[in-house]
C-alpha cells in the first residue's frame, strides 16, 4: 500500500512521490516559508503560553536532497486545545517548529485571536481539528483567517479534516444548505485552499470558489484490514444501507472480497426523509385549476429486513464514512450475527461518537470500531476500548507540503475511485 512505501532516491528535476526540495534542484528560487497556525481555545488568555513559542533564531539543519516530508524553510506553528494531538505530527514530518498565535475565549464568550509574528507575503496553512463544540470552532477559523487575511498573508489553506456540516448539504424540508453557507463565510474570511478528507458528498466542493483538495483514508483503512484482521480473506464487506453500498463495493473489489448490502425497513436513509416538495401543505377544500389533474403518487414502503449477500461463517467488515450515532451500526451488526457473521468490525474515516456512543458500541455484538483521527476522540477511546485509531497526518503533511512546494497532488489520489 501506498502510505508505507519508501521515497525514490533524490535526482536533478525528478518530483519525488512523498519527497521535497525538487524546487531547489531545478534551480529554481525556494517558496517564502510557510507559517502553519492552529485554530483553537484557550481557557485564559496568557501573554505567550510555553508550548506556544518559538525562537525565531534556531532553525534546524537542512535535510538531504530527497528527504520525505519536508518544507525548505520551516517556520511557524500554533496548536489549539483540540488540535493539538494530531496538529503535533506535522512539525516532525515537515521540520517546521511551532509559531506564535492565541486563540482563546474572552469572559463574555467572545473569541479573541493574537497572531504574535509576521505573515506578511507567506503561506499560511490553518490546522483545524473539529470538537464537539463545533460552531465555537468555526467561529474560531473565521476569526483567525481574518486576522491573517488583514496580516496581507499571501496565501491561507485550511486543513480541516473533518468539513462541519457536511450532513445538511441538501434541502431539507423549509431549512437550509448550511454546507454552502458555510463555504460562503470561509471565502469571505480570506481563505483561499482547503484540505480536508472523505466529505459526505463530493459534491460539496461545488460549493467553494476556490480550491478545495478532498484527500481520501481508504487506503489507511484497506491497510488496517490486510495487517490487523487475522484471516481477512475470509471477510465480506457490508454496506449498512443502499446509500453506502458504491463505497463498500470500492472496498470489496480491491481487497478482493465479497459484498454484501442490508436492505429493509429498520434502515432509515436520507432519501426517505422530507425534501420540501410537499410544500405549501396540503388543504383539503383547495381550489384546483380545472384540467390539471396531477397523478397520485403511492405512499413508500419498505421491504423486510434483508441481507443481500452471504455472511454466514464469515467476517463482516461494516464501511461508511462518519460514526455518529451508533444506533444504526449497533442494530445492522445485530443482523449480520443473526445471519451467522462470527466477527464484526465497523470502519469510517470520521469518528464522531456523540452522545451515548461508547457505552452502546461496548454493549453491542460489534467486536472492533475503527477510525482515523480526523476528529478528536480520545475520551471515547477512554470509555470503550473497542475503539481503534488509525493516525492519518502523514497524507494531511504530505499534501501540506506539496501545496507549499507548488508540486502535483496527483500521486496522494493514485488508484483513487470516486466511490471512495
Amino acid at each position: 500500500m501506498w502510505p508505507r512505501r519508501p521515497a525514490p532516491a533524490g535526482g536533478s528535476g525528478r518530483v519525488l512521490p512523498f519527497g521535497g526540495w525538487t524546487n531547489a534542484w531545478r534551480g529554481q528560487k525556494a517558496p517564502p516559508p510557510p507559517v502553519l497556525l492552529f485554530s483553537g481555545s484557550l481557557t485564559s488568555p496568557p501573554p505567550q503560553p510555553r508550548h506556544l513559542a518559538r525562537s525565531p533564531s534556531v532553525r534546524p539543519p537542512p535535510p538531504p536532497p530527497g528527504a520525505m516530508g519536508t518544507i525548505p524553510s520551516p517556520s511557524g506553528w500554533a496548536p489549539g486545545r483540540e488540535g493539538l494531538r494530531l496538529g503535533l505530527r506535522f512539525p516532525r514530518r515537515l521540520g517546521a517548529e511551532l509559531g506564535k498565535s492565541v486563540v482563546y475565549q474572552e469572559t463574555n464568550g467572545e473569541t479573541r485571536v493574537e497572531i504574535k509574528e509576521s505573515v506578511r507575503g507567506q503561506d499560511i496553512f490553518i490546522i483545524q481539528t473539529i470538537p464537539r463544540d463545533v460552531n465555537t470552532a468555526v467561529m474560531e477559523l473565521l476569526i483567525m483567517a481574518y486576522a491573517l487575511k488583514t496580516a496581507c498573508a499571501r496565501n491561507i489553506i485550511g486543513v480541516i479534516p473533518y468539513f462541519p456540516y457536511s450532513k445538511q448539504s441538501k434541502m431539507r424540508k423549509r431549512g437550509s444548505i448550511v454546507c454552502k453557507l458555510l463555504a460562503s463565510m470561509l471565502a469571505k474570511a480570506g481563505l483561499t485552499h482547503i484540505i480536508t478528507m472523505d466529505l459526505h458528498q463530493k459534491e460539496i466542493q461545488g460549493f467553494f470558489s476556490f480550491p478545495v483538495d478532498n484527500l481520501r483514508a481508504s487506503p489507511f483503512l484497506l491497510q488496517y484490514i490486510q495487517e490487523e484482521i487475522p484471516n481477512y480473506r475470509n471477510a465480506v464487506i457490508v454496506a449498512k444501507s443502499p446509500d453506502a453500498a458504491k463505497r463498500a463495493q470500492s472496498y470489496a473489489e480491491r481487497l478482493r472480497l465479497g459484498l454484501a448490502v442490508i436492505h429493509g425497513e429498520a434502515q432509515c436513509t436520507e432519501l426517505d426523509m422530507d425534501d420540501g416538495r410537499h410544500s405549501p401543505p396540503m388543504v383539503k377544500n383547495a381550489t384546483v385549476h380545472p384540467g390539471l389533474e396531477l397523478p397520485l403518487m403511492m405512499a413508500k414502503e419498505k421491504p423486510p429486513i434483508t441481507v443481500v449477500g452471504d455472511v454466514g461463517g464469515r467476517i463482516a467488515i461494516i464501511v461508511d464514512d462518519i460514526i455518529d450515532d451508533v444506533e444504526s451500526f449497533v442494530a445492522a451488526a445485530e443482523i449480520l450475527k443473526e445471519r451467522g457473521a462470527y466477527k464484526i468490525y465497523v470502519m469510517a474515516t470520521h469518528g464522531i461518537l456523540s452522545a451515548e456512543a461508547p457505552r452502546l458500541i461496548e454493549e453491542s455484538t460489534i467486536d472492533e470500531v475503527v477510525v482515523t483521527n480526523t476528529v478528536p476522540h480520545e475520551v471515547q477511546k477512554l470509555q470503550c476500548p473497542k475503539i481503534k485509531t488509525v493516525d492519518i497526518s502523514l497524507i494531511l503533511s504530505e499534501a501540506i507540503r506539496r501545496i507549499h512546494n507548488g508540486e502535483s497532488m496527483a500521486y496522494l489520489f493514485r488508484n483513487i475511485t470516486v466511490d471512495d
